[in-house]
This record gives structure tokens, C-alpha cells and sequence, in this order.
């Protein structure tokens, strides 16, 4: 198992613009926590990946959105997974704009699985000022793991990145956002201070444990996340009672079914290697 050296710990994303052109987060603002999971440089059939071009279009809406008075929600900006694309293509759009991103990373992908990230990039990453989190050792559903799975897939992962980054990692995202609260005490007791879901709600700047966040698809348009920014519109209530509408599906149908479901729905592109990554 790796051991943990030289702990320095990683800052809260950074609604008022600092002398060096980055933001501070107001105590009274409400954030709102974005998801992506893969950018690309032409159009893609899977509705998971973002468009560069769109993704840059989103950066310029926010950076815009910071700056609104007090019915507008405070973007955050996360990444699941930890594609290539992380630092090929959104490391480059945010250091233009001096925006920093959590990239949580399925620790177990890293360096071994085509298409993800290796060590020397996610060190890039973090030197850049970004912020690492964990997404697990094998993107295995959590609520699904016995005990000696969920200490692979919490501390197992935790302690690889802190090993290999030399800095704390305590935030970490739920994969398949799945949790109950065996998962959540044993997140806690793993030592993350923060845990990040996909269940679409708005945050106060003093943030909770459990942090929500919306996924965004290739579908979605600027008026649509300006909406959603706005807390006068509805437009966020409106998607937080379909996502209590499709948790329930969820548990009527199971995970088996719901992610046969889930696929064909969103286009799911084959993968080409074992979804799992070998245990450590």
C-alpha cells in the first residue's frame, strides 16, 4: 500500500475578482457545481462529451456569471474520471481565464487505461493550481462493495494520489453518484472532508459533507445553464424534482437494468477496455 509523504494541503476552489484576476466567493453567495467528464475537438454522438469550443463558450458564461449580483449562482467547475482531455484540452481553457477545476480521478485508471490521464499529466494538473480529488480505485459503484472493496476504492485510492502528488487529498466523488449511509460513514472515516454527487442543488459557500452537482451533456446551451444560474427562473428546481423522479426509477429497476437503460439513452460509445481497473 502506498504511504502518504510531504501532506501539503490543496485549497478550496476560488464573488469578487482578486488583484491576480481570481475570484473569492462571497458568504451569502450559493454556489453551483457543474460536472463534465470528456471534452473533444469535433462533435461526438455520446452525450457525455463536451465540444472544446462549447466548453469554452460555458468558461465565458461563468467568468461572466461571477460577476452578477446576488439571484445568480456562483459556478464551480468539477471533471469525473480523469480523460486525456483533462489537460490536453480543459487545462488550457481555464489557465487563459485563470479559473481553477476539481478533477477527481478513478485512481485506478490512471497511467494504466487508454484514453486517461498518466502520473506526469495529473502532476501537470496539479502544478497548474488545479485541484485532485478521488472518484474511487475502479469507478465501482460504492453502495455495492464489502468492506475490504470499500477500503481499495476509498483509502487505497486517497493514499496513491497523496503519494504520488505529495499533497492532501480530501474531497471525493461518488461513482455513478450511488451512496447510502454505510458509504458515506466510510468516506468519512477514509478522511475525506467533502464528498460530491451527482443530485443537481444549489450550496452555500460554507460547504457541507455531502455537495451536489449537475451533469452537463452535449446538448446543453447557454441559455440553458444561464438559467440554471439564475435562482429567479426555476429552471434548477424544475431539474432537481426530475432527478428525485429518476432516483426512484433507479431503485425500481435496479443498477443492472438502469444502466443498460442509461446507456442506450445517452449513446454510450463501446468500450474498449475492462470497465474495472486491477486491484492494487
Amino acid at each position: 500500500m502506498p504511504v502518504s509523504r510531504r501532506i501539503v494541503p490543496i485549497g478550496k476552489p476560488s464573488a469578487a475578482r482578486e488583484p491576480n484576476g481570481s475570484f473569492t466567493v462571497a458568504a451569502s453567495s450559493n454556489r453551483l457545481f457543474f460536472l463534465y467528464h470528456e471534452l473533444r475537438t469535433e462533435p461526438s454522438h455520446y452525450s457525455y462529451v463536451i465540444e472544446r469550443s462549447a466548453f469554452e463558450q460555458h468558461l465565458d458564461l461563468f467568468l461572466n456569471a461571477r460577476t452578477l449580483g446576488d439571484n445568480t449562482l456562483y459556478p464551480e467547475i468539477t471533471f469525473d474520471d480523469g480523460h486525456v482531455s483533462s489537460v490536453e484540452i480543459a487545462l488550457p481553457a481555464l489557465a487563459d481565464r485563470n479559473l481553477t477545476a476539481t478533477f477527481f480521478l478513478t485512481v485506478g485508471w490512471t497511467a494504466s487505461r487508454p484514453g486517461y490521464m498518466n502520473w506526469d499529466q495529473v502532476r501537470t494538473l496539479h502544478a497548474a493550481g488545479q485541484h485532485i480529488g478521488a472518484h474511487g480505485w475502479s469507478h465501482t459503484l460504492l453502495t455495492h462493495c464489502d468492506e475490504a472493496a470499500l477500503h481499495t476504492e476509498l483509502e487505497t485510492a486517497r493514499l496513491t494520489l497523496e503519494d504520488k502528488l505529495g499533497a492532501a487529498i480530501t474531497t471525493m466523488s461518488l461513482p455513478g453518484g450511488r451512496f447510502n449511509p454505510r458509504v458515506l460513514n466510510a468516506c468519512k472515516a477514509a478522511g475525506y472532508n467533502h464528498v460530491y454527487t451527482s443530485n443537481p442543488h444549489p450550496e452555500p459557500a460554507d460547504l457541507p459533507f455531502l455537495i451536489g452537482r449537475l451533469n452537463l451533456r452535449s446538448n446543453t446551451t447557454l441559455e440553458s445553464l444561464s438559467r440554471l444560474l439564475d435562482s429567479r427562473s426555476g429552471a434548477l428546481a424544475s431539474l432537481e424534482r426530475h432527478n428525485k423522479w429518476k432516483s426512484a426509477l433507479k431503485k425500481t429497476l435496479g443498477d443492472r437494468i438502469y444502466a443498460r437503460l442509461w446507456a442506450a439513452m445517452n449513446r454510450q460509445e463501446p468500450e474498449t477496455e475492462p470497465a474495472e481497473a486491477p486491484l492494487p
